[in-house]
């Protein structure tokens, strides 16, 4: 059963915009923190953004603090991230992942226990 579909990514030049959206089955997305990680091509992966349950709470890598954008619509079941002022340093996979035990905001890889397929993000400089 697929839980999470993400969408969006792309190939753009520094300094771009891009918005990566994530749709959440139902059962997934209520009550569940929601976040996206990154894997860059020999790296690990690597925790970006993440917003609570209620939407009302987000964590950011520093890393990526003021150019990225996480939100959460409870109505489309959705979360999304804008991402502004990219820079090539961004380019990797990026993945939308749900942490169903955790109501408040978490940045460790091993809270998060559904994922999605991976979106290609390229930045070129």
């Amino acid at each position: 059963q697929v839980h999470l579909v993400e969408s969006g990514g792309g190939l753009v030049q520094a300094g771009a915009s891009l918005r990566l959206s994530c749709v959440v089955d139902v059962r997934t997305f209520v009550g569940s923190t929601l976040g996206w990680f990154r894997q860059a091509p020999g790296k690990e992966r690597e925790f970006v953004a993440g917003v609570n349950w209620s939407g009302g709470r987000t964590s950011y890598a520093d890393s990526v603090k003021g150019r990225f954008t996480i939100s959460r619509d409870n109505a489309q079941n959705a979360v999304y991230l804008q991402m502004d002022g990219l820079n090539p340093e961004d380019t990797a996979v990026y993945y939308c992942a749900a942490a169903t035990s955790d109501r408040d905001v978490v940045t460790t890889i091993h809270s998060y226990d559904l994922w999605g397929q991976g979106t290609q993000v390229t930045v070129s400089s």
